[in-house]
């Protein structure tokens, strides 16, 4: 890669990586006079911990965002560099997601922005991706469960389309999002994992 192309993946991984870095769940829960989010339920920051307040809106927006700011990253990026430097942008976004900087890169868990980045590199992973997430979700109400089936199918499949780039970065951001479920696998297995709705 020629310092021609590699200036703009690397701006491109920089600007994503400080969308992604915005804590929306945290912003937006103390916004509303709820307090820090870290401190209830799961203490993530992400839309599932922010719907076990009970403010069904507040989890919308939280995850609206925490979507959008992927999807930016990757649009930011393409008009920077091309494709390339798209899917930068969305790795960028993706990190700055899962490891802040303002939080001592301790962040949330990556599902919304992983859905936003699926929609701005190859919107019919993100359709597919969703429906595998809908379809575990009704069956067993583990939102954990959702997230991790979803994200072992979705670069499968794009595999299979032909998208082969995508494709490798999605593994990646996979594989990310399983280490960062980690402590929620062993409680699938121990039986003790909290279901969708549920308050702690």
């Amino acid at each position: 890669m020629t310092e021609l192309t590699t200036t703009p993946v690397l701006l491109a991984l920089a600007i994503g990586y400080a969308l992604g870095s915005i804590p929306f769940g945290l912003l937006l829960t103390r916004m509303a006079g709820l307090g820090d989010i870290r401190s209830i339920g799961s203490g993530n920051i992400g839309a599932t911990n922010v719907l076990r307040t009970g403010r069904k809106g507040l989890a919308a927006t939280t995850l609206l965002l925490d979507a959008l700011k992927g999807t930016a990253g990757v649009l930011i990026g393409d008009m920077i560099g091309g494709p390339l430097a798209a899917m930068a942008g969305g790795l960028g976004a993706f990190l700055g997601h899962i490891l802040p900087v303002w939080l001592g890169f301790k962040g949330g868990k990556g599902v919304a922005t992983y859905i936003g980045i699926l929609l701005g590199l190859y919107w019919p992973a993100a359709l597919a991706f969703c429906a595998v997430w809908l379809a575990v979700a009704v069956l067993t109400r583990y939102s954990s469960l959702s997230a991790l089936t979803a994200s072992v199918i979705t670069p499968l499949l794009l595999w299979l389309l032909g998208e082969s780039q995508i494709a490798m970065l999605v593994s990646v951001l996979s594989l990310l999002l399983i280490i960062k479920h980690h402590a929620n696998i062993q409680r699938l297995i121990a039986g003790t994992e909290s279901k969708i709705g549920a308050r702690s």
